[in-house]
C-alpha cells in the first residue's frame, strides 16, 4: 500500500487517471483511501498529491445496473482530471478559430 501511495502522489504530476473497479465484497477501504475523496492522499513521505486522478468503483453498487450506469460512474472525474493537468502546466485551450485541423469534410 505504501508503494501504491507513493507511485499514485508521483503520477500525479503526469497526463493520466487511474482508474479502479473492486470486485466482489472485500473490505474497499485502501481503494476508498486511494480514492481521495475524503481528504488528501499523501505519499508515506507525507507529500501530497498534486492532482486527484484515483476514481474507485465498488462493482458490487452496480450488479443490478446498467452497464452505461458503471460506465458512467467508473468516467465520471476523467474530464476534471484532464482538465486539471492543463491547469497544472499553464496550458489554455485554444479557441475553435486557433485550430486546424488536417481532416477533411465534405466533398
Amino acid at each position: 500500500m505504501a508503494d501504491t501511495r507513493e507511485a499514485i502522489v508521483q503520477a500525479s504530476h503526469l497526463p493520466m487517471s487511474v482508474i479502479i473497479v473492486g470486485i466482489g465484497n472485500a473490505d474497499f477501504s485502501d481503494m476508498q483511501m486511494l480514492d481521495g475523496d475524503d481528504g488528501i492522499l499523501r505519499s508515506p513521505k507525507g507529500e501530497p498529491v498534486l492532482r486527484d486522478i484515483v476514481q474507485f468503483v465498488p462493482f458490487r453498487n452496480f450488479k443490478h445496473a446498467s452497464p452505461a450506469a458503471l460506465a458512467k460512474s467508473v468516467l465520471a472525474e476523467v474530464p476534471n482530471q484532464v482538465v486539471d493537468y492543463y491547469n497544472s502546466k499553464g496550458i489554455k485551450p485554444k479557441v475553435p478559430c486557433q485550430f486546424q485541423s488536417s481532416r477533411q469534410f465534405g466533398p
